[in-house]
């Protein structure tokens, strides 16, 4: 019923529904679930299981390959994000207390140009053949975006020299995931083209804890209301100055939080592929109104527990 349609809601309202991928091939795994796009492609693991850097021709093709099974639909691509629990042997990573808050993602990237550049440069020539866009992981603040699109006209300079096309109007976002990205969200969409919410670190960064250790597990829900606020935060900010704005944490296929999604302003939702008809099948459930009046509600709650009970009563 819902396979080969548009993502819409019960007012008719148009949503983006993309997939989350972590290689290439999984591009053709998007496209057979009916995806619209791929709102974020993991890198990283062209980098992992391997003795040496992937050298720039060889993340062309990956790239390349990726956009081409998508035939013009979007292709969001993050720049490498390592460190934290994401360990590469052959980077020589220094051992860190605290790893998840130290050098990784943007940090590592913008402390290894070569790298860095490299890999830029191959997305930018794989830009040519389809709807490529660049996504800066872990930002904390505006300095990291601007250094970062700095590195982008810089590699676009040296392509023009060779020769080699690339999209010049190529859009630049971020996830935003920190505590520090929500509560900058304002002045970081003055800079990006487009956000999209990482609710995996951005629930374990604003709530203090690790989703792994049981002892603290409880306190990891993106039903929190410091994390729903969160939310809503870097949402009404993307709005306010024009930019798209999606999410690409597992928290985007819950049926649960659709409701305050729809009424927050999401425009785009990314999930695995085998969660999109899912999906579009909640999202089609509710009005503006139906969300709204729900998101009135909850975020008047002052638990997890209250929030949770009450969307589960009016399922």
């Amino acid at each position: 019923m819902f396979r080969n349609k548009k993502t819409l809601n019960a007012d008719g309202t148009e949503y983006e529904l993309f997939c989350n991928i972590g290689k290439p091939e999984d591009a053709v795994k998007a496209v057979e679930c009916d995806g619209e796009g791929v709102g974020l492609f993991r890198t990283e693991f062209l980098f992992m299981d391997r003795n040496s850097l992937p050298n720039e021709n060889e993340q062309f093709e990956a790239y390349k390959k990726a956009v081409m099974v998508l035939k013009g639909k979007p292709l969001i691509i993050r720049t490498l994000d390592i460190g934290g629990d994401k360990e590469i042997p052959y980077l020589g990573l220094e051992k860190e207390e605290n790893p998840f808050m130290g050098y990784r993602a943007i940090r590592y990237c913008l402390g290894n140009k070569d790298l860095f550049k490299t890999q830029i440069r191959a997305i930018l020539r794989a830009s040519v053949y389809g709807d490529i866009r660049i996504m800066f992981p872990l930002v904390t603040c505006v300095e990291e975006v601007r250094h970062g699109k700095t590195l982008v006209e810089e590699c676009k300079a040296e392509l023009k020299a060779q020769g080699k096309g690339f999209n010049n109007d190529i859009k630049i976002g971020i996830m935003t995931e920190t505590a520090a990205s929500a509560a900058i969200a304002d002045l970081l969409a003055k800079e990006c083209d487009f956000f999209s919410i990482g609710t995996n670190d951005l629930t374990g960064y604003t709530m203090s804890c690790d989703r792994g250790n049981s002892k603290v597990s409880y306190l990891y829900s993106h039903f929190q209301p410091a994390v729903l606020r969160m939310i809503e935060k870097i949402i009404k900010s993307a709005s306010e100055n024009g930019i798209t704005v999606g999410m690409c944490g597992e928290a985007a296929a819950d049926p649960m939080l659709v409701p305050l999604l729809i009424s927050f302003g999401l425009t785009e939702f990314s999930v695995s592929p085998v969660s999109v008809l899912k999906v579009r099948k909640e999202i089609a459930k509710w009005t503006k109104r139906d969300a709204d009046a729900l998101r009135d509600y909850v975020m008047t709650l002052h638990t997890q527990s209250e929030i949770v009970e009450y969307i589960k009563s009016k399922l």
